[in-house]
């Protein structure tokens, strides 16, 4: 309990400096804010327009006193006005979050499926031909760029067999599974290769050859520890892909039109929209950091040798 108490109040520091980062980033973009926001609605306004705007927002007071008002809004749940829109930024962001959760879901659960099993199968059969396969494939997998996989499944599963829809125009689970595969490729022929690797380390370590030597069967070595031994590993690579993905991949949700987070920056970004350009920059730091916390604090579930370090210590 000390120690997951020691990592949460670690993270709170960290939060605010990406806070006052992202914050700083912002007004560092080379945009007059106010003229921006004036250029996306197609207002011409004069100079005291210009000035009394910036006066209302309050661009016209020193740095950190903006920074402090603008962070005190954000921890009560506002992050402002979006400049083209004119929405709620809080509350645009949430209403795309759903389908980017969504994704991401999928995502692993098609990756997990995938590259586990056949990752332990290229350790277990090291060097013969099923390894041989399924190492070729995983290298084909790894060297495709996402968006020649999503257009090669969009012209034979959408434009040859019409089986399913070119563009998403509603968040279902038809329109979900072009995307899936999409991001699942790319993942899986990545983390095969790591699965491999891992559980080949794993059985040429003692404890293995001991357990061969006392004549327990290989299945109950492989299932009872060497996989239990991966998982720390395989959990570490999980997580950066959920960080990833939560925060929205945004070119593959641009070409399907898949409506997540990561079109929605897409879009912002292309409109100089910075309310929602800072939203998004805030998400996906707190993504990376808070699925980085549980996975630290995972590892002690998972491996005891972690537990007996920190006890020692």
């Amino acid at each position: 309990m000390k120690y997951i108490i020691t990592r949460i109040i670690q993270v709170i520091p960290i939060l605010f400096a990406i806070t006052f980062l992202s914050f700083a980033m912002m007004r560092l973009a080379g945009s007059d804010v106010v003229e921006q926001k004036m250029l996306n609605t197609g207002q011409v306004i004069s100079e005291n327009q210009l000035i009394a705007a910036k006066q209302e927002l309050g661009l016209d007071r020193p740095f950190l006193v903006q920074y402090f008002s603008w962070l005190g809004k954000l921890l009560h749940g506002d992050m402002g006005t979006s400049y083209v829109s004119g929405m709620n930024v809080f509350d645009t962001f949430i209403s795309k979050l759903p389908a980017t959760i969504l994704l991401t879901i999928s995502s692993i659960v098609f990756t997990v499926i995938i590259s586990i099993p056949l990752g332990i199968s290229s350790a277990v059969y090291q060097n013969k031909f099923t390894d041989y396969v399924i190492r070729f494939f995983s290298f084909i997998g790894n060297s495709l760029p996402n968006f020649f996989v999503s257009l090669v499944l969009m012209y034979f599963l959408a434009i040859k067999l019409r089986w399913l829809p070119i563009i998403c125009r509603e968040v279902n689970l038809n329109n979900i599974i072009m995307p899936t595969i999409t991001l699942g490729i790319a993942m899986s022929a990545k983390y095969i290769r790591q699965v491999r690797a891992t559980v080949l380390d794993e059985l040429s370590k003692d404890y293995v050859i001991g357990a061969k030597a006392r004549g327990v069967k290989f299945s109950t070595i492989l299932w009872n520890s060497v996989i239990r031994q991966s998982l720390v590993t395989i959990i570490t690579l999980l997580a950066l892909s959920i960080g990833s993905l939560l925060g929205g991949t945004a070119i593959v949700e641009s070409i399907f039109m898949w409506d997540g987070v990561g079109k929605m920056a897409v879009d912002a970004i292309s409109m100089r929209d910075y309310p929602i350009i800072q939203a998004y920059v805030m998400w996906m730091a707190i993504i990376y950091v808070m699925v980085n916390l549980v996975t630290d604090l995972s590892y002690r579930f998972l491996d005891p040798r972690i537990r007996l370090g920190d006890a020692q210590s």
